[in-house]
C-alpha cells in the first residue's frame, strides 16, 4: 500500500494537502418480518487519494443500521442511515443507508425500497429495492432481488452483488459484500439480507450475502438474523407465519489509513488504531473525529 504520505500540492484555498485511504459504509436497511425480504446493505464507498488539510478537524459520523421490522404482523423494515466524513475545506463526504424491505401485504413499492444498496423484492411489493440511490462513480452498491414467485421473498443487494431472486416459495439470498485490504489484510463487508421462505408450502429462506448479511429465517416462523454490527449490511428477513420479526441491518463503519509520518494522533471518539508497516489504520464504529 502505497498511498497516503505524499504532499499533494494545494487545494483550491491555498492550503497544502496530504492523502489518505478512506472506506465509508453507511448502515444497513432492515428485513421485513413474516414472508419478508432482505435488507439492502449500506452504501459504500473507498478512495486511494482521500485529501487531508493539515490543522482541520475531520468529524466522521457512523450510520445506523435500520430497525426490522416487528414481529406480530406484516411489517416493514426501516432504512439505514448515512455515514459521512466532513471539514471546513474537504466539504461533506457521504455514504447512503442500506434499502428496507417489506413483509408480505406491507405494501411497499421498489421506489421505498432505494438505497445504498436496494432491499429485495417481499411477496406483496411493486419490485425491488434500486442501489446507488447517490448516483456515485464507481457505484455504492447494487439493486436488491426480484419476486419471481407466488409467495418468494428476494434477496436484499449487497455492495458487490446483486441480490438473489425468490423463485417459488423460496427465499432469495442477499447479495455479496466486497473485500478491500485497507487494514492491511483483505476484509469483506456490506453484505445483503437473505429473504425470509414460505416453508408451509415447501419453501425455505435464503442465506445473507458475505460481509454479514444476515439470514433469512431458517425454519417457519423464525425470526430473520441482523446484519453484523460495523458492516453495514443488511438484515435478513423473517420466514412465513407467526408472524416472526425481521432482522435488523448492521451499523456502519469508517476507516482511515494515514501514513505514520503525517498522522497526528489527534482523535476524539476512540477508534481503534492500529499500525501496518509505515500506516496507522484508525477504524471508527462509532462518531468521532480525527485532526489532519
Amino acid at each position: 500500500m502505497s498511498f497516503g504520505y505524499q504532499v499533494l500540492g494545494f487545494g483550491s484555498g491555498g492550503v497544502a494537502t496530504l492523502t489518505a485511504e478512506l472506506l465509508l459504509i453507511a448502515g444497513g436497511g432492515g428485513a421485513g418480518s413474516a414472508h419478508g425480504a432482505g435488507g439492502g446493505g449500506g452504501g459504500q464507498r473507498y478512495f486511494t487519494e482521500y485529501s487531508l488539510y493539515p490543522g482541520e478537524v475531520f468529524t466522521i459520523t457512523i450510520g445506523g443500521g435500520g430497525a426490522g421490522g416487528a414481529g406480530g404482523s406484516y411489517n416493514s423494515g426501516t432504512k439505514g442511515t448515512t455515514s459521512s466524513i466532513a471539514s471546513s475545506s474537504a466539504g461533506t463526504t457521504n455514504t447512503t443507508g442500506g434499502g428496507r424491505a417489506g413483509g408480505y401485504g406491507a405494501g411497499i413499492s421498489g421506489a421505498q425500497a432505494t438505497g445504498g444498496c436496494g432491499g429485495g423484492e417481499d411477496a406483496g411489493a411493486g419490485g425491488p429495492g434500486q442501489g446507488n440511490e447517490g448516483a456515485y462513480t464507481p457505484s455504492e452498491g447494487n439493486n436488491g432481488g426480484d419476486r419471481l414467485g407466488t409467495f418468494g421473498t428476494a434477496g436484499g443487494g449487497g455492495a458487490g452483488a446483486v441480490g438473489g431472486d425468490a423463485p417459488a416459495q423460496d427465499g432469495g439470498n442477499g447479495g455479496n459484500g466486497t473485500a478491500t485490504s485497507i487494514t492491511g489484510s483483505a476484509i469483506t463487508l456490506t453484505g445483503g439480507g437473505g429473504g425470509g421462505g414460505h416453508y408451509a408450502g415447501g419453501g425455505s429462506s435464503g442465506f445473507g450475502g458475505t460481509g454479514g448479511g444476515g439470514n433469512g429465517g431458517q425454519g417457519s416462523n423464525t425470526a430473520g438474523v441482523a446484519g453484523t454490527v460495523n458492516t453495514g449490511s443488511g438484515g435478513g428477513g423473517g420466514s412465513d407465519y407467526g408472524p416472526p420479526a425481521g432482522g435488523g441491518g448492521g451499523s456502519g463503519l469508517t476507516i482511515l489509513r494515514i501514513a505514520t509520518a503525517s498522522y497526528t494522533g489527534t482523535t476524539t471518539g476512540s477508534p481503534t488504531i492500529t499500525t501496518d508497516g509505515d500506516f496507522k489504520v484508525l477504524k471508527y464504529t462509532g462518531s468521532g473525529s480525527y485532526t489532519a
